[in-house]
């Protein structure tokens, strides 16, 4: 699995100095991303496109009865599947624990001008986050969801490694509410900004 400061290519999170905001800035409220709404929102993305992958632990386990016919190899597949459920369900629910994922969930306030999205925790602490980080960006009724790219695995890393860093990351991604806007004015401004750098997709048109 991909870890958050291992997105965009490698580049990870910039740490920044207090810095004066370029014109045009837009500046939201103070906001902390709770851990249990990432965790619902990425278990629910990820079983919703992975739903099917628990079936090859099932039919795994079931291949044996092919040959020899016991009621032995359903429980065995019921089980393999489970812990497949379980242990990528963990792997989604891990993420809000780990070090390099904590600043997500850290009280802030976002300011995004074109150049770039900036998370300030206070005037001395802040990471800026360019937008050619962000892969895409998710309209929800109630919020915007910004999802990080995906950092691109060693070239020297065994190819079934890369391929299961692939197929299993995990989405990491912040979640900008629309409340979280001083006003409605910002959340168009915003909204305008994502079109313009292509980020928004699947998004409904601004109100």
């Amino acid at each position: 699995m991909n870890q958050p400061n291992q997105r965009g290519g490698g580049g990870g999170y910039r740490q920044q100095q207090a810095q004066q905001s370029a014109p045009g800035t837009i500046k939201t409220k103070k906001y902390q991303f709770d851990t249990n709404t990432y965790t619902r929102i990425a278990m629910a993305e990820v079983w919703r496109k992975e739903w099917w992958y628990a079936t090859i632990p099932f039919a795994v386990g079931l291949l044996p009865a092919i040959i020899w016919h016991s009621w032995w190899w359903l429980a065995l597949s019921v089980v393999l599947t489970v812990a497949y459920v379980l242990l990528r369900s963990a792997q989604i629910t891990g993420v809000t624990q780990m070090e390099q994922s904590k600043p997500l969930f850290e009280r802030m306030n976002y300011e995004m001008d074109q150049r770039q999205l900036i998370m300030r925790q206070t005037e001395q602490r802040a990471m800026a986050l360019p937008w050619d980080q962000i892969a895409r960006v998710r309209r929800e009724p109630d919020a915007y969801l910004l999802y990080l790219k995906p950092g691109v695995p060693p070239a020297d890393m065994a190819p079934w490694r890369q391929w299961l860093a692939r197929t299993f990351d995990v989405p990491v991604f912040l979640h900008l509410p629309l409340r979280l806007f001083n006003n409605d004015n910002d959340r168009k401004l915003f909204d305008a900004l994502l079109r313009r750098k292509s980020l928004l997709v699947d998004g409904a048109p601004a109100a």
